[in-house]
This record gives C-alpha cells, structure tokens and sequence, in this order.
C-alpha cells in the first residue's frame, strides 16, 4: 500500500517564495494566544479571534479566497471545540456545536460572512467555558453515567445500564446522582433528550415524528407531551418559531 508524501520540491519553493516576499503563518504563540484565552475565559478572546482571522497571516491552503476562508474556519473550530472541552464544557455538547457552526458556514459565500460566524462561534464557546467553574464537578461515577447518557440518547437508557457503567448498585447511584445533578436519572435523561430535541428542531431537516423516534421516545404523543411540559411548546410551534434554516 503506497502513502502519499509532501512534495519536497513545491514545498521548499513555498518556503523560498514566503521567504523573499516576507511572507509567513502566524506563529505558534500567536494562533495559540485566541485559545488559551479561550480556555482561560477571558473576556477579550472574541476580538482576539477576529483580530487574527483577519490578518494576512492565518494560512493559504486554495486560490479561491472563500474555500480558503471556509478551510480555515473549520481547523479553527476544531481548535475552539477541543479548547471548550478542556477547559470543562461537556463533550458531546462540544462536538455537536463545533457540527452545527461548520453545517451552518457551509451554506456561506462570502468571507464576511464567514468571519461573522467564527466571531459568533468564539463569542458561544467563551459562554459556555465561562459557565464551567459554576458547574461542580461530578465523581467519576456520575461522569461516565453522564458521558453515556450523552452517548445513547438514541436508545432506551436504564438505571441498571447506568449502574453498570458506574460499577455501583442501581440504589446508590440513583441516591448519589440526585446529590450531584440535582436531579433523577429519569429527569436528567429526558431533559437531555429535550435539549437534543430542540438542536434538531432548530438545525435539521428531520420530521418532528422522526426525531422522536431517533431520540427514543416510546411514541410521538409521547414526545410531544414531554416536550411541551418542558419548553412550553409543542415541537411542531418549536420549529415554526426558532428554525434557523
């Protein structure tokens, strides 16, 4: 099986052009700077970020200005999910966000409109890491039930499976995840589900019928009654009112 390799000679000519032209990438320190303010929280990432994405210096990867902000702007959003997550925000929650911002840049044409949306992208992930230090941090137990209630919301969730994954009793860990979380496993699982629900409500195309029956809920009636004792709405008013299509 054959690998495929830089090309020596382009890339030492790329090097010799950079270098008469006195062009170059940002250094490490530079690009890195936007994250770790990121995951620090701090207040100025969100200019920080647009102040280097509109510099001449971030990269050139196509001729074609807009793909090659558009390249740009998904190894970016890559950068701030994985920043997000050490920093404390919850995974799954992570990786569907940075999903959604590049689904949504995808359908841009416009390099200001592209760098409208990586400023609104740091402005949500700062949000989200600045909430972490008010989140108190769960035992090890309560965090793999968590990570894979994230992880199976398309399937039927037990407090047995749970008990399971957490090495425990199914009466101690329902005892010890009401301190930590605040709520019932039942609770929490369907409140999960909810928040999922309206991500997809919001983002998909997927039929209102459809998503409650890929989120696991045991009939549509049944969707629509927990979704409404939640959110106020039924799915269907949801989508009307908030679908960012």
């Amino acid at each position: 099986m054959s690998t495929m390799t830089v090309d020596e000679k382009k890339l030492r000519y790329m090097e010799y052009i950079h270098r008469e032209t006195g062009e170059r990438h940002h250094t490490d320190a530079e690009d890195m700077r936007q994250y770790e303010m990121l995951r620090a929280g701090d207040p100025g990432t969100v200019e920080e970020s647009v102040r280097i994405f509109a510099s001449d210096l971030p990269g050139h990867v196509s001729n074609d200005p807009v793909r090659n902000c558009k390249y740009l702007f998904v190894a970016s959003a890559t950068m701030a999910c994985r920043t997000a997550m050490a920093a404390g925000m919850e995974p799954e929650r992570a990786y569907n966000s940075s999903d959604l911002f590049i689904l949504r840049m995808d359908e841009l044409d416009s390099i200001e409109a592209i760098r409208a949306l990586r400023r609104e992208m740091f402005a949500f992930y700062l949000k989200e890491v600045q909430a972490v230090p008010r989140r108190t941090p769960y035992s090890r137990p309560v965090a793999r039930c968590v990570d894979y209630i994230y992880e199976h919301l398309h399937q039927r969730i037990t407090v047995p499976d749970l008990a399971a994954q957490a090495g425990l009793t199914a009466s101690y860990l329902s005892t010890l995840f009401k301190k930590e979380t605040g709520r019932s496993i039942s609770d929490y699982v369907l409140d999960k589900r909810i928040e999922a629900a309206e991500n997809m409500l919001k983002f998909s195309d997927w039929s209102c019928a459809d998503i409650g029956a890929i989120l696991a809920f045991s009939s549509q009636s049944h969707f629509i009654r927990a979704f409404k004792a939640r959110t106020g709405l039924t799915p269907r008013a949801y989508r009307q009112r908030f679908f960012a299509g």
